[in-house]
């Protein structure tokens, strides 16, 4: 009996995440056709802009032909669709070369800020909301509190300022421009990416340390965390053996929530640092009108997106047997 109930949960927890990936893929297609029809109502093309103000008519449609901008709207999505399933986004308008070399050379650039900034915040986010969790009331979770809510009230730009001010001009520490390249040592390049780094950490820290403090607080009201309490258990080996194990599904949730602010927030600093990054080379696409580039930047960063939302929602089902059985 107990056999066939392990059976049936984990069938019901299967057919469950398989409707969230389906989900999930609905999304990027719709997220794709909204891109593809954003990109059209943006004003120029790539021929205007590389022939420049004062290219006659003749040979900006001569260039436009050439570069296929001339194609009903309608075929230029299915191709470009067709191409970006299949791996091929297609070709750079400007760099005039295959849009997947242009990415793949910023591409690493960007994980690996992302992935040094999430070394950092997580386990910050994580002590501080539950160090906030466990003194509820007290000094240090309001001290804790207004910090958190004024780091996430600051926009990204406004902590890249002062940062300047601060460790560039003022104490000298830091460049102020994200200098890096493939032949730097660690050293450098920590020294060089430390700004950024810095940046999206405090936003990050902020959004998944409130949300951590909120998951811990909902389990420390449990009747268990009481009787754990009456029979003496340190608090400490309550949050660590008891709570933690119980909160891992929205800790992971505010985590993949928090973690997707990178894809956000990365747009505004690698621009203010000169990062070399896919954000700011998603700018630059914006900037010459370089469609098949900011369609290809733009549909990573959307399904970047989908992936932590969806690892977050497999967490929750896979902790959660109540969510297996609806």
């Amino acid at each position: 009996m107990a056999g066939a109930s392990t059976s049936s949960g984990a069938r019901a927890a299967l057919v469950l995440i398989g409707k969230r990936l389906a989900s999930s893929l609905l999304t990027l297609f719709l997220v794709s056709v909204t891109i593809f029809v954003i990109a059209q109502l943006l004003p120029g093309d790539a021929a205007q802009e590389a022939l420049g103000q004062s290219a006659t008519a003749e040979q900006v449609a001569s260039l436009r032909h050439e570069m296929g901008l001339d194609r009903p709207a309608p075929v230029r999505y299915a191709t470009w669709l067709t191409g970006m399933v299949s791996g091929d986004p297609g070709q750079s308008l400007v760099a005039s070369m295959p849009v997947s070399e242009v990415i793949s050379s910023r591409l690493p650039n960007s994980l690996l800020l992302a992935a040094l900034t999430a070394l950092v915040a997580v386990p910050v986010a994580l002590a501080i909301g539950i160090g906030s969790a466990m003194n509820r009331g007290g000094r240090l979770d309001r001290a804790l509190n207004i910090s958190t809510l004024s780091m996430v009230a600051v926009p990204e730009f406004l902590v890249a300022t002062i940062a300047v001010l601060v460790f560039s001009v003022k104490l000298r520490w830091l460049p102020s421009i994200a200098l890096v390249s493939d032949e730097m040592s660690w050293g450098d390049y920590l020294r060089g990416a430390a700004m950024p780094i810095l940046c999206l950490s405090i936003v990050v820290i902020a959004q998944m340390a409130r949300m951590t403090r909120a998951a811990v607080i909902d389990q420390m009201d449990r009747p268990y965390v009481e009787m754990a309490l009456l029979k003496g258990v340190a608090p400490v080996q309550i949050v660590l053996k008891h709570i933690m194990p119980n909160a891992i599904a929205p800790i992971v949730n505010a985590m993949a929530l928090s973690l997707s602010y990178l894809l956000g927030g990365a747009v505004i600093v690698e621009t203010i640092f000169n990062y070399p990054g896919l954000a700011s080379l998603m700018v630059n696409a914006v900037t010459s009108r370089d469609m098949p580039l900011l369609q290809a930047c733009a549909m990573i960063f959307c399904a970047a997106y989908l992936i932590l939302m969806l690892i977050a929602d497999v967490t929750a089902i896979l902790a959660n047997p109540r969510l297996r059985a609806q």
